[in-house]
């Protein structure tokens, strides 16, 4: 929607800045193509959006298929089973999920079983009847009904590598996380589009890490759009944060080298505020909360303050 080379500009960006990419199922892209843009020496990474239990033939598809192009980690997305109530995009009457023009559907339009399958069903190719078979794979992959913890167990079997579940915003989520063996969380309130009043994921973050912080990897996304912001959620205990929006807009204005521009100007300003508060890495023994102070605690009791 941002720019015609879509995932292949942001991959190639991020493998030339060596920030890892992340390839949401809701791609223009297929996953093999992605990561041959991404090259040899790219890290990458796929997000999942799970099919229901009834689709396990597709999911198992979607997981050979990343594993194969050479996909290290796998992101789950839980809180994305249905899209939520998005007032912007019923305004423009929009849903790039239900067009013939593979907007966010390609990994669909792609995939081997949801192919055969669909041909079963209407006796023609999926390329034949593209407004159709764009509006069943989002309903294969927004089923509309959630997965429970032990559903992890299914993935564990078809995913060799980390697991890393995406949509943490409770404690008692994350330690069901731990205790389901998963390496790694992201806390995330998936940028405020799913649930309006949700809680803050810079609010819930603190928290979570100081419960399970020190038994699994913890991602921090939501809200993430300068160097300050990185090293806010780095202070409060994050291990990563993941980028959305901003190299989208860097995307839109100028293609790969707007996407590489984002990356290098977020990286800069990282290195100078950190240069500037008088911490010299981002390891957690220099770069901790006990850098972070709330503006009203600095004015706590204080009635009134006057310049003269």
């Amino acid at each position: 929607m941002a720019d015609p080379d879509g995932e292949i500009a942001a991959t190639k960006a991020a493998a030339q800045e060596g920030i890892p990419y992340i390839l949401s199922t809701a791609s223009s892209t297929s996953i093999e193509n992605v990561a041959k843009a991404n090259g040899e020496g790219g890290q990458r990474w796929y997000q999942l959006y799970w099919p229901s239990r009834k689709h396990d033939d597709i999911t198992i598809s979607l997981l050979r298929r990343a594993k194969t192009a050479g996909y290290t980690a796998l992101f789950v997305t839980l809180d994305t089973y249905t899209v939520g109530w998005r007032p912007s995009d019923m305004d423009n009457g929009y849903n790039p999920f239900m067009r013939a023009d593979r907007i966010g559907v390609e990994l669909g339009m792609t995939d081997p079983v949801f192919r055969q399958q669909f041909k079963g069903r209407h006796g023609v190719e999926v390329d034949d009847h593209l407004d159709v078979a764009a509006t069943e794979w989002m309903r294969t992959v927004f089923p509309g009904t959630s997965k429970g913890w032990d559903d992890i167990k299914f993935l564990q079997e078809h995913w060799d590598g980390p697991i890393v579940l995406k949509g943490i915003q409770t404690i008692s989520d994350a330690q069901s996380a731990v205790a389901a063996g998963v390496q790694g969380i992201v806390v995330s309130n998936h940028g405020g589009r799913q649930q309006d009043g949700g809680n803050s994921s810079l609010g819930m973050l603190p928290h979570i890490v100081d419960a399970v912080g020190d038994k699994l990897a913890i991602f921090f996304d939501s809200g993430i759009q300068s160097g300050a912001d990185i090293v806010k959620a780095l202070a409060l205990g994050a291990d990563c944060v993941l980028v959305g929006r901003p190299y989208v807009y860097g995307l839109a204005l100028g293609g790969e080298k707007g996407v590489a521009h984002v990356l290098k100007s977020l990286i800069g300003e990282l290195e100078m505020t950190l240069h500037l508060s008088g911490v010299p890495s981002v390891m957690k023994a220099d770069l901790n909360r006990s850098l972070l102070v709330r503006e009203d605690d600095l004015f706590e009791g204080v009635k009134g303050i006057g310049i003269h």
